[in-house]
């Protein structure tokens, strides 16, 4: 009886054990899928993965956020293997990644995108910034150049916000009739200068390479727009250029701009395109990065080198599909009615059904 009771536990223990084991075996063979997310999609994508991880237990879905520059400097420059990238501004992937190749390889980073969803800017503040019970939509530039206010500003050499940010100064000389107004922004807040001069009727906006705030400055500089709302919650800046959905997700004041300014409006591009924004940083070895103002897009693409391609694909066409643009939605985030698509005739098949060729 001791000799069966014993082998009975070893019997026992070795099923326990096996147990452990296939449950440790189907853990690891979880496809990861890896994603990179420009930071105001975070809101909505913590949904998203929940919903596709809901749909494919065996898939895993690792999302990281970043400065939109930086989404795409992680594939092309630090390579990282990543199987689906979205940044904040769509015009970054033909500039970054439709003429940089795989190493060792004469293909693309990638060779289409899908425009997938738009937004607005718009100044974000709590009601107990500085001047936050004065501050309208005909004021708010003089407020947020004195002295004692505290501005947030994303760094544009590395996020979509913060080189739209110095578009929107530059627009509002014309919009309020204020020549000065990006001057009493920006005049003296860095130890080298941003610089704008004019080219016909175009503004362009010089970025130096080294963009240090000096000891004194009002502005407070952050690496991407999802940093500056901590910033504001926590009081340490009173104000900040924020996308619209995420300052609504964060539940904070906001002073709305009109259309001529918050990038919000495609019938409005000619008037965007005024501006051109143009950094002065080698990071980039082998592209010169100028942004012309364009209404707000956020775009999408597989990498050419992704490690899960049809994962990838698969997970596209759930954020392009009802479901995926349900939850944009309800967190705020407006979708495109018609996704549109660069590079048409080479997007996965299964991804034609849900886009249109850009006109």
């Amino acid at each position: 009886m001791h000799v069966r009771s014993k082998i009975t536990g070893i019997v026992t223990l070795l099923s326990l054990s096996l147990i452990a084991l296939t449950g440790c075996r189907s853990e690891v063979e979880k496809t990861r899928l890896k994603i990179l997310i420009a930071g105001s999609m975070i809101v909505p994508f913590n949904e998203l993965e929940q919903a596709y991880e809901n749909a494919h237990p065996e898939v895993d879905v690792e999302v990281e956020a970043h400065g939109s520059i930086q989404v795409i400097r992680h594939v092309t420059e630090i390579h990282d293997l990543v199987d689906v990238v979205i940044p904040a501004d769509y015009a970054l992937i033909p500039m970054l990644m439709y003429i940089r190749t795989v190493p060792e390889s004469s293909t693309p980073y990638a060779d289409w995108f899908i425009e997938f969803a738009s937004n607005r800017l718009a100044l974000a503040y709590r009601k107990e910034s500085r001047y936050g019970d004065e501050i309208n939509d005909q004021n708010w530039y003089e407020i947020i150049s004195k002295p004692d206010v505290k501005l947030g500003l994303s760094d544009p050499r590395f996020d979509a916000l913060g080189y739209r940010t110095l578009m929107i100064m530059q627009l509002a000389e014309d919009v309020y009739q204020d020549p000065t107004i990006f001057e009493q922004i920006f005049l003296g807040q860095f130890k080298m200068p941003i610089s704008v001069k004019k080219s016909g009727e175009k503004s362009i906006v010089h970025v130096p390479e080294i963009l240090e705030p000096t000891e004194n400055t009002s502005l407070v500089m952050r690496g991407s727009s999802i940093a500056l709302i901590a910033l504001l919650e926590s009081g340490d800046v009173d104000y900040a250029f924020e996308y619209e959905s995420v300052i609504k997700q964060h539940g904070l004041s906001y002073v709305a701009l009109p259309d001529q300014l918050n990038m919000g409006n495609p019938d409005l591009n000619q008037h965007y395109a005024r501006v051109e924004v143009q950094l002065d940083f080698q990071r980039f070895s082998t592209v010169k990065p100028e942004f012309e103002g364009t209404a707000i897009g956020y775009g999408v693409t597989i990498p050419s080198n992704a490690p899960h391609p049809e994962w990838a694909e698969d997970f596209v066409a759930f954020l392009l599909g009802p479901a995926g643009q349900e939850i944009l939605r309800t967190n705020k985030h407006p979708p495109l009615d018609i996704p549109l698509a660069d590079g048409f005739e080479v997007i996965p098949e299964s991804l034609k059904l849900l886009c249109e060729p850009r006109p």
